[in-house]
């Protein structure tokens, strides 16, 4: 008996994990644009799609190591041409009126000024 009950709490246990864990999605991508300044939410750059329209690509956090070599709070930058190394963070959250929303993090890991 007691060993049915410690595979059914690892079994809960694993299940909590996984699920969990399906909630976060992370992956690495190079996005090339122009330095549009920052704002209180992020740094800001603007890229082309396929079919020449320009959007505006938003990142909300960089390294502080990051920022000594590229001071992106300045607006000597703004105009500057860089390809970002990336990872995005995609997280499942439920808001104060139950529904689930997606909250989408840009992370800068690398950037080099093209």
């Amino acid at each position: 008996m007691k060993i049915k009950s410690i595979v059914f709490i690892s079994v809960l246990f694993l299940s909590f994990i996984l699920l969990t864990s399906a909630n976060t999605t992370q992956e690495k991508i190079i996005f090339e644009g122009i330095y549009d300044g920052s704002e209180d939410y992020g740094y800001n750059f603007i890229g082309v799609d396929k079919n020449g329209e320009e959007y505006t690509m938003t990142f909300h956090k960089i390294d502080d190591e990051l920022l000594k070599g590229f001071n992106l709070k300045s607006d000597a930058l703004v105009g500057s041409k860089f390809s970002v190394t990336y990872s995005t963070e995609i997280k499942n959250e439920t808001d104060e009126d139950g529904y689930d929303v997606e909250i989408q993090t840009n992370t800068i890991l690398a950037l080099k000024k093209l």
